[in-house]
């Protein structure tokens, strides 16, 4: 997808990214600039909100375990 930028240094967002992000009017965007590119992350209302539930089935109590197990070993 491509977009122009307008004198003001405006532009405008793809309708498929902004639904597929649940970008809204109003909502702030994020510019991270590392010298080779520019990346542009969505912020949420409420970031708590937005983070639950995201560690599901993830089995993070079995990972860390193995995890301490590994570095037991290693001593």
């Amino acid at each position: 997808m491509q977009t122009t930028v307008t004198k003001r240094g405006q532009t405008v967002i793809p309708a498929p990214i902004r639904r597929r992000y649940h970008i809204q009017e109003g909502d702030y965007l994020v510019w991270i600039d590392d010298g080779e590119s520019i990346r542009v992350i969505p912020v949420a209302h409420d970031p708590i909100s937005a983070l639950r539930g995201s560690g599901r089935g993830e089995r993070l109590v079995e990972r860390l375990l193995a995890a301490r197990r590994e570095d037991r070993q290693r001593e």
